[in-house]
């Protein structure tokens, strides 16, 4: 539900609950199997497949925001409900997913053609724990 209650447009579609697998089974009857869900419209589905499945930072969602006040905001309830900033606009939630919180505008910048300009917005956020737009604007200027 953590998520459902920070994106807009967003629901959980379903609930489905592991079986009786039996006395072997490390999976308790009537827990949670799977959640499919949405995030700004965008369909999920996440999977409990116990404790001995951890979360790396191999594998992100990546949040691109139209605007700074938006990375501000997810920031800020991520970091409210125990998430961990990281770097370079990573953050990992409580649950130990990781997330990317970007400004559009650092997508456009690190994909300019011009690797000039590329670069010195790789650097600019290297240099960064959440994104700052300005911040950006301010090292492509130099």
């Amino acid at each position: 539900r953590f998520y459902t209650s920070i994106f807009p447009n967003s629901k959980i579609t379903r609930v489905t609950t592991y079986p009786d697998l039996g006395p072997q089974s490390p999976f308790k009857t009537g827990s949670v199997m799977t959640v499919e869900f949405t995030l700004d419209d965008r369909a999920f589905t996440a999977l409990n497949g116990g404790p001995q499945f951890t979360f790396t930072q191999g594998v992100s969602i990546a949040v691109v925001c139209d605007t700074q006040q938006q990375v501000d905001e997810y920031w800020a309830m991520f970091v409210a409900a125990g998430g961990k900033p990281v770097a370079c606009g990573w953050i990992t939630d409580h649950f130990g997913v990781s997330w990317q919180i970007d400004p559009k505008l650092l997508i456009d910048m690190i994909t300019d053609p011009d690797p000039i300009k590329a670069g010195k917005a790789m650097q600019a956020m290297m240099t960064m724990i959440k994104i700052d737009s300005e911040q950006l604007k301010r090292a492509l200027a130099k």
